[in-house]
């Protein structure tokens, strides 16, 4: 499984756990329960409802096995971070050539692009982190190169 650091606020990681205690609690116990009962209707080989309660336990776990993996590699965001350069868990208003914007640095698990909060492995991320106010960053994106200029870090 990969071992690299998975970058989280305490928030992502308390869903992440509250996910977790679901699947193996609640979710886990039902599927069993169904392919048990699947088992009951006899031939296997022609029964949908095994399989699909098959196949779905097969998701629940690989969900499981992920979810461990994160949580064993979590590194918490420090949300009480200095504000002269951008990391992750800075708030970053950038000019650039849509107008001002306003970005979240966040871990990919929590990236929510729509909503601001980007992946500090995403492109944009990546090129501001590190970078202090005033600086110009150029951003190489599959469009070609932006240029963002970095107006405020909280």
């Amino acid at each position: 499984m990969n071992n690299k650091p998975t970058y989280i606020s305490r928030d992502g990681l308390d869903n992440l756990h509250r996910e977790l205690d679901e699947l193996i609690a609640l979710r886990r116990p039902e599927i069993a329960q169904r392919i048990h009962d699947a088992k009951e209707h006899g031939d296997l080989s022609e029964n949908a409802e095994y399989e699909d309660a098959k196949n779905e336990q097969a998701f629940v776990e690989g969900r499981i096995q992920t979810l461990e993996a994160l949580i064993k590699n979590a590194t918490l965001i420090d949300e009480h971070h200095g504000n002269d350069h951008v990391q992750i868990g800075s708030t970053v208003t950038v000019k650039g050539p849509d107008g001002s914007q306003k970005f979240t640095i966040v871990g990919s698990t929590e990236a929510r692009p729509t909503e601001g909060r980007i992946s500090n492995e995403s492109p944009v991320g990546r090129a501001l982190l590190g970078h202090k106010k005033g600086e110009t960053v150029q951003v190489q994106v599959p469009a070609g190169d932006l240029a963002y200029t970095i107006v405020s870090i909280a």
